[in-house]
């Protein structure tokens, strides 16, 4: 099957879809949260949205607070924060759907009704249907696990049928390509494979329950974005082919 094939497979068969997006991404050098940047995040995936796909949002916290680099402070206490973190981008990315026009709802691991509605499977489901961007915060609210195995599992439980992990890389590569000029980028891989050469596509947890529940993944830098909905190969495909 020529290259060319699967990219428009791709795109003709994801109908639902989960992106992750690092919090990094929201930000900028002089910034936590740059609006400039947010504003175009948003516009990306208003023009998602608009191509009738159902979009689930998974954003990370990094830009404010990664948990597990926290030097000194409790991790339970530092991956709450973490948790809250997320919360602020959510509610960042939100807003800049909503002016937009496009109807989005923002739901939390954590309860916190005076900011936004409380996650539930059910409800989640529902608002996809609907034609509501979700954005889910606060991870799988609980700490010692990264936002990468909260999108993951809210994959799982919305029928995602691909999870788009938005890196600011542009693919799995065999070694860290700032660090080793000779690294090589991967365009295909297994979920074995990742796991067996530790390539730090994502943590262990999230690619183990993408290859129990059969969800391939997407690695791709989140410029690349647009590309990827057009049908563009780029980026590393992670399946249970490989």
């Amino acid at each position: 099957m020529c290259s060319f094939f699967l990219a428009e497979r791709r795109q003709k068969l994801y109908k639902r879809v989960l992106l992750k997006i690092s919090g990094e991404a929201l930000s900028s050098e002089s910034a936590p949260l740059c609006q400039e940047t947010i504003e175009k995040t948003a516009a990306d995936i208003a023009w998602i949205q608009k191509k009738g796909v159902a979009v689930g949002i998974v954003v990370g916290g990094g830009n404010i607070l990664r948990g597990r680099s926290s030097g000194q402070m409790e991790r339970n206490r530092a991956d709450h924060m973490g948790m809250l973190a997320t919360a602020i981008n959510a509610l960042a990315l939100q807003d800049a759907l909503e002016r937009m026009g496009v109807p989005c709802s923002v739901l939390s691991a954590v309860d916190m009704p005076k900011f936004c509605d409380s996650y539930t499977a059910r409800a989640a489901r529902q608002r996809l249907s609907r034609g509501e961007v979700i954005i889910f915060a606060c991870g799988t609210g609980c700490p010692f696990f990264s936002t990468d195995t909260g999108a993951a599992l809210r994959a799982a439980e919305t029928g995602a049928e691909v999870l788009l992990l938005a890196k600011n890389v542009d693919a799995v590569y065999s070694a860290d390509p700032l660090l080793d000029p000779d690294a090589k980028p991967y365009a295909r891989l297994s979920y074995d494979r990742v796991i067996a050469d530790n390539l730090k596509a994502t943590d262990l947890t999230a690619i183990t329950l993408c290859r129990e529940q059969r969800i391939p993944i997407h690695v791709f830098a989140l410029s690349q974005i647009r590309a990827i909905f057009d049908g563009a190969q780029m980026g590393t495909i992670i399946d249970d082919i490989g």
